[in-house]
């Protein structure tokens, strides 16, 4: 297989991954109606630093031991359980009696924002790269999924790096998709009720991803 031909088949197999449901899309979306694009743009690069700093990590072939030692992987494992129990709860709590779902939209960002003082876009770009970065899966995938993509002769790392940034700009892409899908939507999302439905709904995804994890078998 020649460089472009990898290049080509790992860019539309990445692109199918990343427009699969799941994660990653769930907390885009959510950030973008309720807490406005810019947060969930910032959201999404942090999505997709993660990738890049799994992809480097397996690039440097430091990956390797989650794929040999079940305390790594474990470890790793229970902390993302752990943050994404605490990223569900935070949602679900916002959405009790009494709690105020935020402020509505305001004329210069039509899309509404839950608690604009509460996460700062940096602190969403750190909640995003936390969560693809505490992930093992994650880090399994680019241990196994990258090296199909290197052609014979080809130097590992700086192809390796390529492709994990080859991912990483699709995510951008998507996720600036996302959050453009949900502009049209503003008036609607600004409600009340559906803001809490959102985090509801975002919050109760996070704990299942989290449960799942927490309980997987190696």
């Amino acid at each position: 297989m020649t460089a472009t031909a990898a290049l080509l088949a790992f860019t539309l197999a990445a692109a199918i991954l990343t427009i699969t449901p799941g994660l990653d899309t769930a907390l885009v979306l959510r950030t973008a109606a309720v807490e406005g694009g810019r947060r969930a743009l910032m959201a999404g690069l942090g999505i997709c630093a993660g990738c890049l700093l799994w992809g480097a990590i397996a690039a440097f072939g430091l990956g390797s031991l989650l794929a040999v030692s079940t305390l790594a992987y474990d470890t790793l494992r229970i902390c993302a359980a752990v943050y994404l129990f605490y990223l569900g709860a935070k949602l679900l709590w916002r959405t009790l009696p009494g709690r105020s779902p935020g402020p509505h939209a305001t004329a210069s960002d039509p899309v509404p924002r839950g608690a604009p003082a509460a996460t700062s876009a940096t602190g969403w770009f750190l909640r995003g790269c936390l969560t693809n970065a505490l992930n093992p899966k994650v880090g399994i995938f680019y241990i196994t999924f990258l090296p199909q993509f290197i052609p014979a002769g080809s130097n590992v790392l700086t192809f390796s790096l390529l492709l994990a940034a080859i991912h990483a700009l699709l995510g951008v892409l998507w996720f600036a998709l996302l959050v453009a899908a949900t502009r049209p939507l503003a008036r609607w999302l600004s409600r009340p009720a559906v803001m809490r439905g959102l985090d509801r709904m975002t919050g109760a995804v996070f704990i299942a991803f989290g449960l799942k994890l927490a309980l997987e078998k190696r």
